[in-house]
Order: structure tokens, then sequence, then C-alpha cells
């Protein structure tokens, strides 16, 4: 009897006809397992894993591994995203086993859940021989199976505790971890490390704040050559927009396709921030086509946004996206075909190499399957945001004609699953987008300007749509639910990340309506943060004093491929501080930031959020509330957020609007718009001309 047909997450369902005897994650699990005295496997992956797929279709599909699961084992099957606890939980066990991790996660556990054995992917024949080998030892050497699982819970316990060494989180330590992503950058490639490699996004927003605090030309220059390197890449969906997971080389050109809406959520406030500051071209480019990205292809209308799309197309990796030479031509003509070819580095011996048909065990698997030899991914071999306008719009008419192409080919499944965190990374990163585009107009080229224009109506109602999703659904009696689907909210509860998040999200709302009731939002969830989260010392916990008890209570405080628990609590905590004028929220975030300090400075690369609210601290934040009666177009609103410090907060609109703090007592001079500019709660004589409040906000006017 499989149990997963009622899941809510796509990745559940994905199981729900294999001839393995699944049962989601529940008390009633284990239970069984206590009762028949036999092991739990553990399996954990998520909708758009390609390895997830691999050993789904090898082993979960197979009836003699079926059979050999269901006779010695209690099986349970976790979407990662669903619940990230557990997979906090058993992914520390598996690094602390092997040394490394990844997914599908395979963990062997007791009926009390205390992991003995983990891996991650096997092939068929390993795996059988691993069932074996498990079900053996469980039945002749249990004791000595309980003593490696009470050893695994010592390490990870100790891995995951609280209140360990705090220290101020001082400029001097913020520059040092941009002096250590310095020597740690890849200056041929961009980005840090060799294959696979990651969008640093984390490290980059981190970075343009340091340089806008500091002047800092090399941090400027690494984040600006990351985001050209990528966006040029195989990685940059150059027909779309969006980008894919991590690249397999370290040259950005082979992408694992699976493309994840945070990813996307946090590239897009890279490639805004470099517009914002440099006036890039190519940013400005990225940051649209990343927007339209994520407002067409993961908004869902009347819900939030979806988790990701798949790595996979018919079982084959990359299947929708990879070109011919030949078929090119076939889409284009010769002479634009040809063209094509030569814009996008497509050849007749392709991207992709001959590739082993499976992944190696453990960590992130380096083997490409499916992926057809002599295909190429599209890459942008030259510049176009600079070229002659002629040959901007033949580009332009030849993506959109390839676009138009690949549409009638198979697509990649969609993880429909709304994810609270994800989405509250997504809305902040939108609002940040369109209030920059309410800044700096929609450019010059009547073309660009009307597609720039077009984009950010269609982004401006995802967020919206995605903030009352969050708002009307995840909230249930004041508590955050984790994930929805269909308009269903799901049981499991909030981590920290999704309160985090979701509240920076709600402010970045409240900055961008000027409705008090995102701030009073945002409030709440914090409020419910400290009271359920918080741990001695200033630090969080990952889950709530009444979440579910797993073997350990996860506290990660290292940020990864999204924010920490931690650092989302902190940024949150600084914003809304900064709104509200409020300084116990400061205080909470200083003391938080405190114990993630002693790891920025030997981890730099793994706590890139926490720099970036430690480097908003330290610029103040700044609190910009502007009274007037057009706050989408006044030259004051647009000048206040093209050159805020770094996490500024701006308030726009009329007089003493009601939730509105930072309008509060604020009126206009001699009835203009009148810009007032506070630090740190010490406000400076309000002005009305934008020449004085640049003053201001660059440090050039007395208070």
């Amino acid at each position: 009897m499989n149990r997963l047909a009622s899941a809510t997450s796509p990745y559940l369902l994905q199981h729900a006809d294999n001839p393995v005897d699944w049962w989601p994650w529940c008390d009633e699990a284990f239970a069984e397992a206590r009762r028949r005295d036999v092991p739990v496997l553990v399996s954990v992956g998520y909708a758009a894993c390609h390895w997830c797929h691999v050993m789904a279709h090898e082993s979960f599909e197979d009836a003699g591994v079926g059979k050999l699961l269901n006779d010695g084992f209690v099986a349970i099957k976790v979407d990662r995203e669903e619940r990230p606890d557990v997979d906090a939980v058993y992914m520390t066990a598996t690094q602390a086993m092997t040394g490394q991790g990844g997914w599908p996660m395979t963990v062997f556990a007791t009926p009390d859940g205390i992991p003995f054995f983990c891996g991650t992917y096997f092939p068929k024949p390993n795996f059988v021989r691993l069932l074996e080998s498990v079900g053996t030892a469980w039945r002749e050497q249990r004791e000595a199976v309980l003593r490696q699982g009470s050893a695994v819970v010592e390490a990870i316990g100790g891995a995951q505790a609280v209140g360990g060494p705090t220290a101020p989180l001082t400029a001097e330590l913020l520059d040092d971890a941009a002096a250590r992503l310095a020597r740690e950058y890849d200056r041929d490639n961009g980005g840090f490390g060799g294959a696979p490699k990651f969008p640093p996004h984390l490290n980059l927003l981190f970075l343009l704040r340091h340089h806008q605090r500091t002047g800092s030309a090399e941090s400027l220059e690494i984040a600006r050559h990351t985001a050209e390197a990528m966006a040029r890449g195989g990685i940059h969906d150059q027909l779309a927009g969006g980008f894919a997971r991590y690249s397999v080389d370290a040259h950005w050109t082979v992408p694992h396709f699976e493309k994840m809406l945070y990813d996307n959520a946090l590239l897009l406030r890279v490639y805004t921030h470099l517009w914002r500051l440099t006036g890039d071209p190519l940013a400005r480019r990225v940051a649209r086509d990343t927007a339209r990205f994520l407002a067409d292809e993961l908004h869902r209308p009347g819900e939030g946004f979806a988790s990701a799309l798949d790595a996979d197309t018919e079982g084959v990796e990359g299947l929708t996206y990879a070109w011919t030479p030949a078929q090119l031509v076939e889409v284009l003509g010769e002479s634009d075909g040809r063209w094509a070819a030569d814009l996008f580095a497509v050849t007749e011996s392709g991207t992709f190499a001959p590739h082993p048909a499976s992944a190696p065990q453990g960590g992130i698997p380096d083997g490409r399957k499916g992926v057809e030899h002599g295909t190429s991914v599209l890459r942008l071999a030259r510049d176009v945001d600079d070229a002659d306008p002629a040959i901007r719009g033949r580009w332009r008419d030849v993506v959109g004609r390839l676009l138009a192409a690949r549409d009638t080919r198979p697509q990649p499944a969609r993880d429909d699953k709304v994810v609270a965190a994800w989405n509250g990374l997504a809305i902040t990163a939108l609002a940040e987008f369109v209030r920059l585009v309410e800044a700096v107009g929609t450019g010059d080229e009547q073309t660009d300007a009307n597609l720039l224009e077009g984009v950010t109506i269609v982004a401006d109602g995802a967020l919206r749509d995605a903030a009352e999703h969050l708002a009307t659904v995840h909230l249930v009696d004041g508590r955050l639910r984790r994930v929805s689907r269909d308009r269903l909210v799901g049981e499991p509860a909030g981590v920290l990340e999704d309160y985090g998040c979701v509240a920076e999200a709600f402010c970045a709302m409240h900055q961008l309506t000027g409705e008090g009731r995102w701030l009073e939002l945002a409030g709440d969830l914090l409020d419910t943060a400290l009271a359920r989260f918080a741990a001695p010392g200033g630090g969080f916990y990952d889950t709530a004093d009444d979440a579910e008890r797993l073997v350990t209570r996860p506290a990660d405080p290292t940020d990864n491929a999204t924010p920490s628990g931690r650092s989302a609590i902190v940024a949150a905590l600084v914003t809304y501080a900064a709104l509200s004028g409020q300084p116990r929220y400061r205080e909470v975030a200083e003391a938080t930031l405190a114990t993630v300090a002693p790891i920025v400075a030997r981890h730099a690369r793994f706590t890139g959020y926490a720099a970036t609210a430690g480097e908003a601290l330290l610029s103040g934040p700044y609190e910009i509330a502007v009274v007037t009666d057009d706050p989408a177009g006044d030259p004051l609103v647009a000048a206040a957020y093209r050159h805020a410090p770094p996490g500024a907060v701006l308030v726009a609109g009329r007089p003493d609007q009601p939730g509105v703090p930072l309008l509060a007592d604020r009126p206009m001079l001699d009835g203009r718009p009148t810009a007032y500019v506070c630090r740190g709660f010490v406000c400076q004589r309000p002005v009305t001309t934008v020449e004085d409040l640049l003053a201001q906000l660059q440090g050039r006017a007395p208070c």
C-alpha cells in the first residue's frame, strides 16, 4: 500500500505508483517500524532533481527492489523543500559520515529516527547490495548498529549546537571577509571555486554593499565580472531568461538544467542592484529578463511562485534547451541561422562531451545523462548590449523566433509547490526591481522601453499576488505554514527561514505600496519568531519550540543556496527596526549577528547574507521618508532609491498615513515634496531638493 497518492508535494506524488510501500514522514511510519522491528529507510529529494529521477527509475520503480524494501524496511519518502528541518538533520548526518552530501539522500535509521548509515545516489546493483547488508547488520549486529547511531547523533548534535563564541560584526571583520573572497575569486571565469560552480548570489549581494560602504573597486569588479560571466554562459537561459541551478564546469558553460525559484530571486536582486549602482546595460537586461522569467514561468495566477522547473524533459536532462547548427538554420533560415550559431557558440561538435551513464556515489553528480553529443547549450559569445542598434534588433528578432520554436518542444515539468521562504525572496527581489524601474525610467530606445515597462507591470502584479497568497493562505492562526499547492496549505510548519524571508518581503511590500498592513504583518511574524525560535545567547533554532521533535533540533548558522534562517531573520529585523522606529529589534539583530561573526571571519563564502545584513547595520541603515502626493513619480523618490546607501529603507506618500511610522508627523515644507533622512534613528534636517537629498545620502551634508 503506497500512501503518497494524497500528498501535496509533487515530489512525493512522483513516487505514488512505485512498487515500494512508501510512507510520508509521520509518527505512524516509525511506529510501524517499531512494531515490525525493522530499520527505516529515509529517502530525501525534490521534484526537480535529475539524479533523484535516475534513482527512482533504476530502483524505486523496480519490483524486485520494491520487494526487498517492503520485506525488510519501513520506507519513508521526504520532500526536502517541504520538510527542510528533516533534511537538515539527516544532511548533517550524511556529511558527518561521508564528508559530503547531496540529493537524493539515502539514510538508514532506527525506528526512533536515529541515523546509522547515510549516503546519496546509489546505482541499482549497489543499492540492492546495500539493502541486503543493512538488513543483515540489523538482524545480526544490532548492538554495533545502535552504537554507530549514537555516535552519529552525538556528532550532529554538536554540529547544530547554539551558544558558541560570539563577537561583534565590525567593519574590520567585514573588510577581511571581502578580502578573503577576493583571494578565493576565480579571476579568469568569475565566481568562486571550481567545478561544479554555483551562482554566488549571496556573496555578490555582500560585495555590492561592501563597495557602497567602502568604495572598494575590487569588490565591485568581482561582482560585475561574475555577473557578466554568468549572464553570457550556458547557465543563463539566453532565450527566456532565468538561471539554471549550477554549472557542471568552471566556465558557466554546461548547466545542470533545473531552474530554482530561490536562485532566480536572489540573482534578480544582484542584477537589479548592479544596474542601480553602475547603469550597466547588461545588468539592466538580465534583471529585466529574470523578472520576466519569474512572472511568466513560475508565477501561478491567484497564488504565489512555483518552486522549480525540472532538469529533465521526458527523462532527458536538457532536452528542451539544446541546439545544433542545423536546427538553427531550420528555424531561422540560412543567413540568420549561421549568424545565430556564431553569436550563441553553437558548433558541430557541440557543448556536451560523451558522459557516463550514472553519477558517482556521494556529492553532486558530475555526469550527464541523456544529453545528445553534438548539441550545444546557447551562450552569448559576443556583446550585444552595447552593439549597433541594427545588431540589437536582429538579435531580438532571432531570440523571439528561437523561443517560439523552442516552445513547441516538450517542456520540463514544473514543481507547482509554493514555498513560503522562497516566495518571500521573490517578492523582495521583484519589489526592488519595480522600484528601480520607477526610479530610473525605462530607457531611451522605444522597443526596449516598451518591453521593460511590460515586464514591470506583470512583475508588479505577480509579486502582489504572491504577497496576498502568503498573507491569506500560508498564515494560519498567526503561524506560518511552509508550503501550499492549488491554494491548499500543507501541514508542515514554517521554519525560521520562512519567518525571516516572508517578514522581509512584507517589509518590501510596505515600502512599495505605502500600506501599513504589510508592516504590521511583518512585525507579527518577527514577534512570533522571537517567542518561538530564539535560543539562549542571541542565536536562533531553525524550528519552533513547539515543533515536532527530531533527533536533534537544527540550528544551522551558515548561508548556502539560500540564506540561513538566522541570516534571514536578521535581515528582516534590521529592516523592520528601521521602518518601525523600534530599536529593540535592531538590538536582537546585532546580538544574533554576533553569533555568526566568528564564522564570517573563517568562512566568508558561507556567510554572505549575514555579511550583507552586517553592511546594512554599519551603514545605519538609512531611514528615508519622502512626503509627497506622487510617490511613484516624484524626483525625490527616484533620487532616494537610485542613491540609497546599503540596506536603506524608503517610504513615500502623504503625511501621517495610517500604519506608516516613517511618515508620521512629517509635513511638506511650504507645500512642497519633502525628504526626511535619518540614520540609526538620528535625523537630519528635511530637504526639498534633489541636490540637498543627495548630499545627505552621500554623507556630504551636516545634520
